[in-house]
């Protein structure tokens, strides 16, 4: 799991029939806690379906491979990120 930010929305013209209804965001991974505060965060950009009903600028918990598809067992869905939870708050 990683920590990352949301910046955007991703919307699709067309798309595969596993993803109808999805909400996916647009999100940049975080590359090193010490840049949790900063703006950009550094990292990759990543699209990534989400499960927490996020805003823009949201600290996220992202699950990424195999795993990020779990949460919709036994449906399969092609996906490589799935955004799991929101931070409130990280403490080091």
């Amino acid at each position: 799991m990683r920590i990352a930010r949301t910046i955007g929305t991703v919307t699709l013209s067309r798309s595969h029939p596993a993803l109808a209804a999805a909400k996916l965001r647009c999100i940049e991974m975080l590359d090193s806690i010490d840049r949790v505060d900063e703006q950009p965060l550094g990292g990759d950009t990543v699209v990534a379906w989400d499960l927490c009903s996020t805003g823009l600028g949201d600290l996220v918990a992202v699950a990424e491979g195999p795993e990020s598809a779990q949460p919709f067992r036994p449906d399969i869905k092609p996906l490589d990120a799935t955004i799991v939870a929101l931070l409130d708050n990280i403490e080091l």
